[in-house]
């Protein structure tokens, strides 16, 4: 079939670009996208090295400095290395997995989608009176309108929260697509080094941006509706600390991981050996992910936290690096053995490897408490930063040379990416190690001693030098791709993974037929597909097996529509993310536009609008985001599951369904961050000092209501299975009448504190204010929730009334996954806030 008939316009029309959910095309979106937002950050950097050119420089207002100084750190780490990583790993992870496109294609195009609209949003920042000041890390209580009070600052804030939900929608994806499409005969130690540094990438993703996007909501709480979280004296600046770098030690191997992966495929190509101990290096970043979440601390040496916990993180700290050592002796030795060609792909995988080395050593200084206490805060954590980060990143650069060839069907010109690898490792060594012999400058300052002028200038020549290196890069990307050698099918001598086996560039599904690797080498295998049902294993004759060759699991067997093609277009995930920008775009400046004078009621108070376009673009999101949703869930698009498939540990497990599991992963460790922000508050503050705002029988009366709708739930799947379509109804219009008495008991609640009592949100009659922000946030973000599940239930309900899903029960099923998830969090909130 051609593209066309997939519902797909040529490469060459804009509106292709518009609506693809094709992972290939896009793997190329978010590579050119992160391309932009390096040269981005990168002229924000210069602008930074020009001011550092002389300690009186006032090339920049201080202002203006600090600006730059965070745009350039938030770009470079979000908007730039992760997304640049993940262009490959949506282009090949498939390809290397032997499967025909992501889990859920439109779910893939959100993704990107929310990542580009929020770079938008980041860019918008800069005129709404100014961006972010705080810092890349954002530190309480330099967060907080008090000290960052430009509308900007909350738009960036809010741009970095949009981008997070992209990235959950991703992770998903990624995860249900490794776990439950790998190609028949494709184990999980078997997988491709690249694959694995993505599965181990996506599950550290999974639970520490979880974190971070809690840690961003009460953040966008305290900026937007007022809440005191982070200028609370019981800890607020402490607690931002703890919840920045749960996520932010992770996130420094969320960087490095896929660049590893590049680095051990690209090791084993140009050495023509296999890697050396590739079993305990699966087994080492394995362990690297799980403790990435046990040293945060060792972040904070400098604060409060007792001695005793600190001299813990110190150890854990020194115990991560142990596996390191392993990775790099198992490359190391791997070269040792082979037979190097120097190409273009391989001199940067190695560069990065001498780069990340250095990087490793200069952090060790860092991880113990005596020396961190003289290094913190001045340019040695800055030099170590970017030789961990950016160096280890220096890969991923080398795999756009080594994947060029199969992504255009053309070659690049060796000669002048060696000349583009000779510029970028002089130049970044002589900006970032300039650092090192710099170190005594305070960083984040301008103005520094006269005496390390020289380095400084010295670096500022090597960032200039580093930028010319990318430009020879996009010349020689340009000049290949429109007139290189033909590449072939592969270029490469000892190439081992599956994209290599297939045309340059690969056909639009991937496949001439079943990819399998059964007989233990990859093998094309033609199955025979009877009309209207999935397909059934041949043997050698192409006579349909009859010896358990037809392995399909129930789920899969089932699985509706089989004589459907899968879908390659849809123009809702484009609409969908855009009206969630324009949402948080009026969001930013809310709270500077819009004024509420509380009365002795509801219908008392008076609200004042300074300035209608803020609101209104809150509105035409909110509507748009509703209509979108609609539109999504009406769509024919049709992406079934491959049909044979290893899928441990999850065997037996429909695809929808895993992903659902997954997301409600993710939503737990939101849900866990404010609920530890409560907990650690509250214990800061004195834990018997506080007691409930509220009297127990609302809250008491709402758990049993929400209890019982859950058996509601289960009763409305009762029904759907048994093809009662009026039991479905009742057992959804209960659901959903529950679902709002929840809320007007809430609402009554709210009101009673407020007008009756006068708890706000940002003043407590009766206490600390900050326990009057942490009832109203966490109970108001649980509602929000529950107003989600309402909306998808009322939708439910009225395809069930029109006859659905008396066949395929599934998203009723579905829905119940999510509603009993909210019911349980609601069992947590009920004693904390209103019990004790």
């Amino acid at each position: 079939m051609t593209e066309s008939s997939h519902g797909l316009p040529p490469t060459t029309s804009v509106k292709r670009w518009l609506v693809t959910t094709n992972h290939k095309d896009i793997g190329i979106l978010y590579t050119i996208t992160a391309l932009f937002f390096l040269l981005f950050g990168g002229v924000l950097a210069l602008l930074i090295r020009v001011q550092l050119w002389d300690p009186a420089n006032q090339v920049m207002s201080g202002l203006a400095y600090n600006e730059a100084v965070t745009a350039h750190g938030m770009i470079m780490v979000f908007w730039f290395l992760s997304p640049f990583a993940f262009g490959f790993a949506n282009y090949f992870v498939p390809l290397q997995i032997g499967a025909d496109d992501l889990a859920f294609p439109r779910l893939n195009a959100v993704s990107y989608w929310l990542y580009l609209f929020s770079g938008v949003l980041l860019g918008i920042s800069f005129f709404q009176g100014g961006t972010l000041t705080a810092g890349w890390t954002m530190y309480a209580p330099l967060n907080i309108p008090m000290y960052t009070p430009n509308i900007g600052s909350t738009g960036a804030i809010l741009a970095l929260a949009m981008f997070i939900v992209g990235v959950t929608a991703s992770t998903v994806n990624f995860l249900t697509s490794i776990h439950h499409s790998r190609a028949e005969g494709m184990g999980i130690m078997d997988m491709p080094l690249f694959t694995w540094s993505i599965l181990a990438t996506v599950w550290m993703m999974l639970f520490a941006f979880a974190a971070l996007l809690g840690a961003l909501l009460i953040l966008g709480s305290d900026r937007v509706l007022g809440s005191v979280y982070f200028s609370a004296t019981e800890g607020g600046a402490l607690l931002w600390g703890h919840l920045w770098w749960f996520f932010g030690h992770p996130e420094v191997y969320i960087v490095f991981f896929p660049a590893l992966g590049v680095m051990l495929e690209l090791f084993q190509t140009f050495s023509g050996r296999r890697l050396v101990g590739r079993k305990w290096v699966i087994i080492a970043i394995c362990l690297v992910a799980v403790q990435s979440f046990l040293v945060w601390m060792h972040h904070m040496f400098l604060t409060t936290i007792n001695l005793e916990i600190k001299t813990l993180m110190m150890a854990t700290t020194i115990g991560i690096s142990l596996p390191f050592d392993l990775l790099v002796f198992s490359l190391i030795y791997t070269l040792i053995k082979g037979r190097i060609q120097f190409t273009t792909p391989f001199l940067f995988a190695f560069g990065a490897l001498l780069l990340f080395i250095l990087g490793g050593i200069t952090g060790v200084f860092l991880g113990a408490i005596v020396l961190d206490y003289e290094f913190r805060g001045t340019y040695w954590v800055v030099a170590h930063f970017h030789y961990v980060m950016f160096g280890g990143a220096t890969a991923l650069v080398g795999g756009i040379y080594y994947w060029f060839p199969k992504v255009t069907g053309r070659m690049y010109d060796e000669f002048l990416g060696k000349l583009h690898f000779a510029t970028f490792f002089v130049g970044f060594n002589a900006v970032y190690f300039s650092m090192f012999l710099a170190w005594e400058t305070p960083r984040r300052v301008f103005e520094y001693n006269p005496e390390f002028q020289i380095y400084h200038q010295f670096g500022t020549i090597g960032a200039f030098v580093l930028g010319l290196s990318f430009f020879i890069m996009f010349y020689n990307l340009g000049k290949s791709y429109v007139s290189g050698e033909p590449a072939g099918d592969n270029p490469w001598d000892y190439s081992r993974t599956a994209e290599w086996a297939i045309s340059s560039p690969p056909p639009l599904e991937n496949w001439p037929n079943r990819p399998s690797y059964a007989s233990g080498k990859l093998e094309f295998v033609k199955d025979y597909v009877p009309d209207g049902g999935p397909a059934m294993k041949t043997d050698d004759n192409g006579d349909v097996a009859t010896d358990g060759g037809d392995s399909h699991s129930a789920h899969i067997s089932e699985y509706p529509h089989w004589d459907k093609h899968p879908s390659h277009a849809s123009i809702w995930p484009f609409t969908l993310s855009l009206m969630l920008g324009v949402m948080l775009l009026g969001l930013s400046g809310f709270s500077d536009n819009v004024v509420f004078e509380l009365g002795e009621s509801l219908a008392a108070t008076s609200v004042t609008i300074a300035n209608p376009v803020y609101p209104i673009f809150i509105i035409v999101g909110l509507v748009g985001l509703a209509a979108s949703g609609v539109k999504w869930g009406l769509e024919d698009f049709y992406a079934p599951p491959t049909e044979f498939a290893e899928r441990w540990p999850f065997e037996g497990v429909e695809k929808v369904k895993l992903g659902m599991w997954f997301f409600l992963a993710s939503d737990v460790l939101v849900f866990g961050a404010l609920l530890s922000a409560a907990i650690f508050i509250r214990y800061n503050a004195g834990w018997m000092t506080w007691s409930p705002l509220t009297e127990s029988l609302p809250g008491l009366i709402n758990t049993f209501v929400l209890i019982t709708s859950s058996f509601t739930v289960i009763l409305a799947l009762v029904a759907a299975r048994r093809k009662s379509r009026q039991g479905l109804l009742a057992s959804l219009g209960a659901t959903i009448l529950l679902g709002f008495t929840f809320l007007a008991i809430k609402m009554w609640e709210w009101h009673h504190e407020i007008f009756d009592v006068g708890v706000t949100i940002a003043s407590n009659a009766h206490g600390p204010p900050i326990q009057a922000s942490i009832y109203y946030v966490t109970t108001g973000l649980h509602g929000i929730h529950v107003v989600g599940g309402l909306l998808i239930a009322i939708f439910l309900f009225i395809r069930a009334y029109q006859g659905h899903y008396l066949e395929d029960e599934r998203p009723v099923e579905y829905f119940g996954l999510y509603w009993h998830f909210v019911d349980i969090v609601w069992v947590f909130i009920f004693p904390l806030f209103y019990l004790f």
